[in-house]
């Protein structure tokens, strides 16, 4: 019964077009007074404590981190290293749409930066050279996916503070799957446009790729700052996020000289509009979360689910399927705020590895973005490319089949996501 309570409120003031955040607040109302528990204190309290957390702060600086790097002239000076090194190959501007993502991503780890960033950049010149539009604008919504998989990453900054698990080793752990989703769009996008007949851009000279190369070297040094200083424990996961916004910050202004000091306001203001969306998430879901442990509903999945605790793969596969359906649904935040309190006791009482689990789970949310009929992702694009949002969905079909069949490889091989973390710890 308290199962059903939670469900019908939360999914029930979604349907009537509450927002999420409001919505959650109102499942756990629903909750308290089902509980005999409701008292404005707690749901005050909780609601606070949600958004007090030291890790926490490294949404809004991986936020403003991206809105510099787009502004300031890293996120292009990656697009054109992409260019000089594979633009001239068949299909090479597909290439540089999966090798931009997965640059982009190691510089801000958001999902909706990268996907806009690309999109303005690299979609007319891929409808120019000949390529379907609806099949491009697939394909850069699906290497959006790849920002909050590859560190540093706003969605295994959440995860890990719902969960209670390492950011550290989340961020570690997720950069082989991340590069094994980049092949898999590479693949299909060959396969896709194998007999297509295309206006190829001329091969770079070796002269422009090691200038183009010069110019970015200064953004491609960000994500090893990063990933080194994590390995030294020069700084927190947090740190570093100050750290990437306050570099990127010097970059753009004094190195590349595209961000002037009048830009800041506007960068600031939209970094924190974008933050505050995150955080009323984040406060929202921890009163849902407080009353979910208070009900013991994850003792009631982990009970439900039981017979499936003895085989670790199926269980995996089980709860993989979940997310895929909530994902269609929910948008990535919520999603991670609702489900991790309710599935880490039964990933726990089962043996799994949470490093492992907190990987595939963030990859799983990550297609979310792309899933109609809410994919995030799917409306940024076609917003910025001036696509219709059925052109974008049909093109993105075959590159989310692609990511998901790599998504349950890595539930069937957990060892391609763990390796790394032997390498680093």
């Amino acid at each position: 019964m308290t199962v059903f309570i939670f469900l019908a409120s939360l999914v029930g003031a979604m349907a009537l077009g509450i927002p999420i955040a409001y919505a959650l607040l109102a499942s756990g109302v629903a909750l308290m007074w089902h509980l005999d528990l409701f008292d404005a204190q707690i749901l005050a309290q909780n609601f606070i404590n949600g958004a007090d957390s030291f890790p926490l702060l490294a949404v809004p600086f991986f936020m403003l981190a991206g809105e510099i790097m787009n502004v300031g002239g890293l996120s292009q000076r990656i697009v054109n290293f992409a260019l000089a090194l594979v633009g001239h190959v068949k299909g090479g501007l597909g290439y540089v749409v999966v090798l931009a993502g997965c640059l982009l991503s190691a510089l801000s780890g958001s999902a909706v930066a990268d996907a806009a960033a690309l999109t303005a950049l690299l979609l007319p010149m891929m409808i120019k050279a000949g390529h379907k539009k609806e099949v491009s604008g697939g394909l850069i919504a699906a290497a959006g996916v790849i920002g909050p998989i590859i560190p540093p990453s706003i969605g295994f900054v959440i995860f890990g503070v719902t969960a209670n698990v390492s950011i550290s080793k989340l961020f570690i752990a997720g950069i082989v799957p991340g590069i094994l989703i980049g092949a898999g769009l590479a693949l299909t996008w060959w396969w896709l446009g194998r007999k297509e007949t295309l206006v190829l851009p001329p091969r770079k000279s070796r002269a422009e790729i090691w200038a183009a190369a010069r110019e970015s070297v200064w953004a491609l040094m960000l994500p090893v700052f990063i990933l080194v200083g994590l390995r030294m424990g020069v700084f927190t996961p947090t740190e570093a996020a100050v750290v990437a916004a306050v570099y990127a910050l010097f970059v753009g202004n004094v190195i590349y000289r595209e961000l002037p000091l009048r830009a800041l306001f506007h960068i600031f203001v939209t970094a924190a509009r974008t933050t505050a969306v995150v955080m009323f998430l984040v406060a929202a879901a921890m009163v849902s979360a407080w009353l979910i442990t208070v009900a013991d509903l994850p003792q009631q999945v982990v009970e439900l689910l039981r017979p499936l605790l003895g085989n670790q793969t199926l269980l995996m596969i089980a709860i993989m399927v979940l997310v895929m359906v909530v994902g269609t649904a929910m948008d990535m935040t919520p999603t991670i705020l609702i489900m991790t309190p309710v599935l880490m006791p039964l990933i726990k009482a089962a043996g799994i590895d949470p490093i492992y689990f907190g990987v595939l789970f963030i990859i799983n949310n990550s297609i979310g973005l792309v899933t109609p009929p809410v994919g995030t992702i799917l409306n940024v694009v076609a917003g910025v490319g001036r696509m219709k949002m059925d052109e974008v969905t049909r093109g993105v079909m075959p590159f989310m089949a692609t990511q998901f069949a790599v998504m349950f490889l890595l539930v069937l091989f957990p060892q391609l996501v763990l390796a790394p973390l032997r390498w680093f710890y």
